[in-house]
């Protein structure tokens, strides 16, 4: 973990900077412990201890540990505290972590979403229910109520797995979460970036249109605009590996300058 940086508490902070404190932690956390640096058995820090490593509140701390044990990667003894969880061979190659290990640039990310997310959006414009329709448009609700760039990208992945749901299809569905993680980190890029209201982009509000009025090449050609909007606006980050891209993002919206490995 990284050594302890001069106390910066966020008490009284926006809510949107909390949630990049949180991710930043996070993300940093769980790599310590998928890749050993943190190694199985450990007791973890306490949350003060914790907040004061990562110039953050409590509150920041318990938020992550609670992801943190929602991932099964630690365990909270009441009264003990927490301690690295030994993974099970499913959870230590997850896709995710597999994904993560080839080092994926963004540009690698969007060719993998495109055709997965034309075909799912294909399917849902034909077979999407009333119920389904219900949860894209509340999905699409939330994304454009949003106030903030953490909030807003998970309003934003949950719009995508709405259609997914709404495609009929487990295994495509499985397939779009097996990346989940890191579109949600392509969307907090994407959605704290001016060019994405780029005139003449479709965006959920149109894609949803489409799907309403049961126009499958409408929605199928909207969807496709929609990916394809990174391939023009995401400049010199383009071709790095997500995983610099959302680190360097999130240093970047919380106002610092450290941008090391």
């Amino acid at each position: 973990m990284p050594s302890a940086l001069s106390p910066q508490p966020d008490r009284g902070a926006p809510p949107a900077q909390r949630g990049l404190l949180t991710e930043r932690i996070a993300r940093q956390m769980e790599h310590d412990i998928r890749s050993g640096e943190i190694a199985v058995g450990t007791k973890l820090p306490s949350e003060r201890e914790l907040a004061a490593r990562f110039s953050s509140s409590r509150n920041v701390v318990r938020e992550v540990l609670r992801r943190l044990e929602a991932q099964h990667l630690i365990e909270v003894a009441p009264g003990r505290g927490s301690f690295v969880r030994e993974q099970a061979p499913g959870q230590a190659r997850s896709y995710d972590a597999l994904y993560r290990a080839g080092r994926p640039t963004v540009r690698q990310l969007i060719e993998a979403r495109l055709p997965l997310e034309v075909e799912i959006v294909r399917l849902a414009t034909e077979r999407a229910t009333a119920e389904d329709m219900a949860a894209m448009r509340a999905a699409r609700d939330a994304v454009e109520s949003a106030t903030d760039v953490v909030a807003k990208a998970q309003a934003d992945l949950d719009f995508h797995d709405a259609i997914a749901a709404a495609s009929g299809n487990p295994v495509l569905r499985i397939m779009l979460s097996s990346i989940s993680g890191m579109m949600f980190e392509m969307m907090l890029r994407s959605n704290s970036d001016p060019s994405i209201g780029e005139p003449g982009v479709p965006h959920h509000p149109e894609i949803f249109e489409a799907i309403l009025a049961r126009d499958v090449e409408l929605a199928c050609a909207r969807m496709r605009a929609h990916l394809m909007l990174g391939l023009r606006t995401y400049g010199a980050d383009l071709d790095v590996s997500v995983n610099a891209m959302a680190r360097q993002h999130i240093e970047s919206l919380l106002g610092r300058d450290d941008h090391q490995s």
